[in-house]
């Protein structure tokens, strides 16, 4: 049951960060007019780019805060006020608008191959997915929990690759308001997670442990 409830947090926690629905949004606006097969194919790569960089993150992410001297609570804490920061954003703003600035979205919007930025990064292996796949990979206990979070990454990847695929429709079915009332209920879930993240970290800081 915990390894269960573990790996489903897990799921939430980078479903709300990633955001399959508002990442699709974006797509829809900046592919606008461009032939379905290219869509396609933009699509695809950005997603297995992306992937691969929050598998990275997710793997190395611990050795790379060792070598940095980091403790892991440290960086709860610190992902943690991440995290709640885009919930914020998420709350708080426009949908889409958490994801990328405006300048990225006008450097998007010129020629050139937009699968790498601003669709793989930071559109959805943005600040926030990195760290909460660090984060979630973080309080595993275990090769299966650990397997189990990765198998989370790809879910929430192939669930992000579907909602592209049929971006049109979903902006279309789920209008303006739709996708700002998921956007703005998607930022309310990860305050909650974000603040538990700070709460997991303060309760393992040094100079609170008895």
């Amino acid at each position: 049951m915990h390894v269960t409830a573990g790996i489903l947090s897990s799921f939430i926690t980078l479903l709300v960060t990633i955001g399959p629905i508002e990442t699709a949004v974006v797509f829809a606006g900046l592919t606008a007019g461009i032939h379905r097969s290219e869509r396609i194919s933009l699509a695809a790569r950005s997603v297995i780019i992306a992937s691969g960089v929050l598998l990275l993150f997710a793997v190395a992410g611990g050795t790379v805060l060792s070598l940095l001297h980091i403790s892991l609570p440290a960086f709860r804490v610190a992902g943690g006020v991440l995290l709640f920061l885009q919930a914020m954003t998420l709350t708080f703003s426009s949908p889409g608008l958490s994801s990328i600035s405006e300048g990225e979205r006008r450097e998007a919007e010129g020629p050139g191959d937009i699968a790498v930025f601003p669709l793989a990064f930071p559109l959805i292996a943005g600040p926030g997915s990195l760290s909460a796949a660090v984060l979630v990979m973080g309080r595993t206990e275990g090769w299966i929990e650990g397997s189990g979070v990765l198998a989370m990454i790809i879910a929430c990847m192939g669930l992000t690759w579907l909602a592209m695929l049929t971006a049109d429709r979903l902006v279309l079915l789920l209008g303006s308001t739709g996708a700002d009332v998921v956007g703005r209920l998607s930022g309310v879930l990860l305050a909650g997670l974000a603040v538990q993240f700070i709460f997991d970290g303060l309760a393992a800081a040094p100079f609170l442990v008895g």
